[in-house]
């Protein structure tokens, strides 16, 4: 397979996965779904009853890429593929998404504060009837925080919008004390498993 264009199409309204397609020059245009309850979401991103946090993570993953074709022949777009993702940290089972408000996020960072957690990070590329995913797991331990550093990092409002309530490319990269795995499958992208998948697709990438 091969598109001469070599263009996709993000699934995400994330400016680090655009950011981290920018960084190894991948030409791509934003194809935006709907995130907002009170309009109605186009995917639903509970956890299912029972459901594994890895199967979790690729559900959504797929889930956004599929959905994004749909919009691309619904929209008349030039037929280019989606690129969907989904990351999440994962600590005692638990998958600890975006927080619901400041309670919420203050509540994860303490369950993270002085341990190891999980990140999972998903990548799907749709195009036509085929969909190929990829499954990057990174091991991210946390220093031990303090009540007044918790409540001072959630007053910036950095960690509202990202999975597990922290940054590790913004202030919230002060709390990691190492990584095992793939930096950007943390920030929301896991550039080897997308650059292998696009190729995979026939991409001329870097």
């Amino acid at each position: 397979m091969s598109f001469r264009e070599q263009r996709v199409y993000l699934a995400s309204r994330s400016p680090r996965r655009r950011e981290l397609l920018k960084q190894i020059g991948v030409a791509f245009d934003v194809l935006l779904l709907r995130e907002d309850p009170a309009r109605g979401e186009d995917i639903d991103e509970r956890v299912m009853e029972g459901e594994s946090p890895q199967d979790y993570v690729t559900r959504i993953a797929k889930a956004k890429a599929e959905l994004g074709w749909v919009r691309v022949l619904q929209r008349r777009l030039r037929p280019n593929p989606v690129l969907g993702a989904d990351t999440s940290v994962i600590i005692d089972g638990e998958v600890l998404g975006k927080p619901e408000g400041r309670q919420d996020a203050e509540r994860m960072l303490a369950k993270l504060s002085g341990r190891s957690h999980q990140v999972l990070s998903a990548v799907a590329l749709c195009y036509r009837e085929l969909v190929e995913l990829r499954l990057s797991s990174t091991t991210v331990e946390f220093r031990a925080l303090t009540e007044q550093e918790i409540r001072r990092y959630v007053a910036t409002g950095e960690p509202l919008d990202k999975a597990g309530a922290y940054a590790i490319q913004g202030r919230g990269g002060a709390f990691v004390r190492s990584i095992s795995g793939s930096y950007s499958g943390v920030m929301g992208l896991p550039l080897f498993e997308m650059v292998e998948l696009m190729q995979h697709f026939g991409f001329e990438v870097l």
